[in-house]
């Protein structure tokens, strides 16, 4: 009987060619071959190590047969290393279709842990990072990313995004003028490369940050948001509530559509009403 091959999953390094384990060059020296994402980009990173392992192209374009024919391989025994460009592979990177392929066919497929823009922006952002969520790329279109940061508006966990030079300023322009003044925002450029820098600030003084000097919009950014604060909450909360107050004004006695406007929205009653008679929506 054939022993199935393993799929490792190996981060490799965001920038810095130091960045990276010993384990994973272990583990890129002893599989049969390498899945790179952009073979050019990987053979750097071996050269660096003295891998010479041979090396295959999988990235998000590639096509069925491509994923086929590796999960062909680690069925006949062969044990295959998945990389991306940089970091670890999955997180914003292609492989989720190979990876969800291979363990329905109960394929081995182990971690091999390693860098990490989205751990490395949110443990030196100063935000919370206790619960936090993380969305990729910002949309590219502009009604799409406003509709996306309008989502997040009330989001009491700290969000992590990834957005290119091309549209940094555009989304901090919108976020200035979303999110609450309040809201803390890091910004974390060129992580662990040579112009590695950082700023924390209202998402309009991290855009006059980003403007200050040309060589600022360089490079590809994270960007972490902090969550909104409790005020931001009630306001929410109080908002909602006045909506259905509105609704129910004409249809129920004062008091009963304070009560579930209350009850619905999760806003306190007596400031629905104080809200309500100062509207003039019940008296």
């Amino acid at each position: 009987m054939v022993k199935i091959g393993h799929l490792f999953v190996v981060a490799t390094p965001i920038g810095n060619m130091g960045d990276i384990t010993f384990r994973a060059v272990d583990v890129l020296r002893s599989v049969d071959f390498i899945a790179a994402e952009d073979t050019r980009v990987t053979k750097k990173v071996l050269q660096r190590y003295g891998v010479s392992t041979p090396i295959k192209s999988y990235h998000d374009f590639s096509s069925e047969k491509d994923r086929e024919k590796i999960l062909s391989s680690l069925l006949k025994g062969d044990s295959i290393a998945l990389v991306s460009d940089a970091g670890t592979p999955l997180i914003s990177d292609p492989g989720y279709k190979l990876v969800n392929m291979a363990r329905s066919l109960n394929i081995p497929v182990n971690p091999v842990p390693g860098a990490c823009a989205v751990i490395a922006a949110l443990c030196v952002s100063g935000l919370a990072t206790n619960s936090f969520q993380f969305d990729g790329f910002v949309p590219t279109k502009t009604l799409s990313r406003k509709d996306y940061f309008e989502s997040i508006l009330f989001q009491e966990r700290s969000v992590v995004l990834f957005e290119s030079k091309h549209r940094i300023l555009e989304s901090l322009i919108l976020l200035s003028e979303i999110l609450q003044r309040d809201r803390e925002v890091f910004i974390a450029k060129e992580i662990t490369k040579r112009f590695e820098c950082h700023f924390k600030g209202s998402a309009k003084e991290c855009l006059n940050w980003l403007k200050a000097e040309s060589n600022q919009i360089k490079g590809e950014f994270v960007i972490v948001i902090a969550g909104c604060g409790a005020s931001a909450l009630i306001e929410k909360r109080n908002s909602a509530g006045m909506k259905i107050l509105d609704i129910l004004k004409d249809r129920v006695s004062s008091r009963d559509a304070v009560r579930i406007a209350s009850e619905i929205s999760g806003a306190k009653k007596n400031v629905l009403y104080d809200k309500a008679i100062d509207k003039k929506l019940i008296s």
